[in-house]
């Protein structure tokens, strides 16, 4: 095989950290070829982020339709109509990606549809022809990961399946109480299913501060889903009705579909093989995230941390500016913001409690609950935020952590990120208004009270 020039940016897979890193190198004025096996956007925009969301949203008008009557509109629920849910969805991931192949041709990126091998040497094949470049970037994200217990195939089901599916569960088991586990249950519960989420861990996500998970636990509940922790699965029988899933302490659960949702791993095989360092399945990479063969990076899910669409849009424009010669900075594992879409909403940045403590030793903490707050009175939800400063209770030091449940929270994560971002104080964020009527109000109530200044908390 001849090996060709290609770019001065050679980048393998074209999901979030993939395409962002094209388009932000090609802004810096350097050739790229994009190597896609699929449809660019990747994951996310195909079989993840995008149309996860598009479900939830329809799940969201399912319940506000329940709800209608107890805000005095006449209207009634009569069911869910998937063939037109799944149209939604699909209209929506169509218009976004008809917008990002327009957006890379623009940027006068080259683009290669093809499976793609990592040789080494900053060689890359495609479809038999080699392609080289300055620099290689790895971008080939992860999958689903497998649970040795749970086959797939059937009515075991990966999110891709579960995503496609054209009727709604009469009931379901989740096996895994992470991001993607608790969304799944939340939109089926939503949608009329009967829901069981199984944890190995002590609470569901493990990974967010206790008080939200307890929070998100007893609300799931209390929407009919049946939550169990602390359960390790041991094996499963398909039949033509359904799963049966045995657990260790010998009980069995039986469920129409099973939902694996064990979290994702980096599609890393093949780069290891070509002699890239892994660890656990993700590459080694240095502050640069380039890995052990000089001139190669690794970005995205392929780099161990938060698993998220917003990290790979940050780790892609971050090497192509490393790339470029310029000196930029690296993104920052706890100032990454984290949502979960269930109803209600987890999301947070920074540290959890139990991680301040373990960082700085004394530390202080605020819950503002979303009862006093009227926008969310207005809509129905409950909740709160919590914020974790450093230090004693007497002193003024930076927030460190801050924390939301409740629905819409998500939209609350910007403002929580600067000040955490830019250590802000409490007393440093007192003198902003927050606009009244809205959720927002509800984090600045929390950093009244941490400042010493309540207005709307109970002394």
């Amino acid at each position: 095989m001849t090996t060709q020039k290609n770019s001065d940016v050679l980048i393998l897979g074209g999901g979030p950290a993939g395409y962002s890193c094209a388009l932000r190198a090609s802004q810096l004025g350097l050739s790229v070829t994009l190597i896609e096996a699929d449809r660019l956007g990747g994951t996310c925009l195909h079989r993840g982020c995008i149309p996860t969301k598009a479900l939830l949203h329809t799940a969201e008008v399912a319940d506000t339709t329940r709800a209608a009557v107890d805000v005095g509109v006449r209207a009634r629920f009569d069911g869910v109509d998937m063939a037109a849910a799944q149209a939604y969805k699909n209209a929506v991931v169509t218009r976004l990606h008809r917008g990002l192949e327009g957006l890379v041709t623009s940027r006068k990126v080259t683009v290669v549809t093809g499976t793609g091998r990592y040789l080494g040497g900053r060689r890359v094949e495609v479809d038999g022809a080699v392609l080289s470049g300055d620099a290689v970037v790895l971008a080939t994200g992860s999958t689903p990961r497998q649970v040795p217990e749970l086959a797939f195939g059937g009515r075991i089901l990966r999110s891709d399946e579960a995503l496609e599916l054209t009727d709604v569960p009469r009931t379901a088991l989740v096996v895994g109480g992470g991001v993607i586990g608790v969304e799944f249950a939340s939109l089926w519960t939503s949608l009329g299913s009967s829901v069981t989420v199984v944890e190995s861990l002590p609470r569901l996500l493990a990974g967010e501060d206790a008080w939200a998970s307890d929070i998100l636990q007893r609300t799931l509940r209390g929407r009919g889903v049946t939550v169990r922790t602390g359960i390790t699965i041991t094996g499963a029988t398909q039949t033509e009705d359904g799963v049966t899933v045995g657990t260790e302490d010998g009980d069995t659960m039986t469920a129409e579909v099973v939902l694996v949702a064990a979290g994702r791993e980096p599609r890393s095989q093949a780069l290891a093989e070509a002699g890239i360092a892994v660890h656990r399945g993700f590459v080694r990479v240095d502050a640069r995230l380039e890995s052990n063969h000089p001139g190669v990076y690794a970005i995205g899910d392929l780099v161990a941390g938060h698993q998220l669409a917003h990290r790979g849009f940050a780790h892609g424009i971050f090497v192509a500016e490393v790339i470029a010669g310029r000196d930029p900075v690296p993104v920052t594992e706890h100032l990454i913001p984290r949502i979960t879409y269930s109803h209600p909403e987890v999301a947070s940045v920074g540290l959890t409690e139990t991680a301040a403590r373990a960082e700085y030793g004394e530390v202080t903490t605020t819950v503002y609950g979303l009862s006093g707050n009227g926008r969310s009175q207005i809509l129905r939800t409950s909740g709160g935020i919590k914020v974790i400063r450093r230090g004693p209770a007497d002193a003024d030091g930076p927030v460190v952590g801050i924390h939301c449940v409740g629905d819409r929270v998500g939209e609350l994560i910007g403002e929580a990120q600067l000040i955490v971002g830019w250590e802000a104080t409490p007393a440093d964020v007192r003198p902003h208004l927050h606009a009244h009527p809205t959720q927002n109000e509800a984090l600045g109530e929390a950093l009244l009270a941490m400042s010493g200044a309540p207005l709307h908390t109970h002394s």
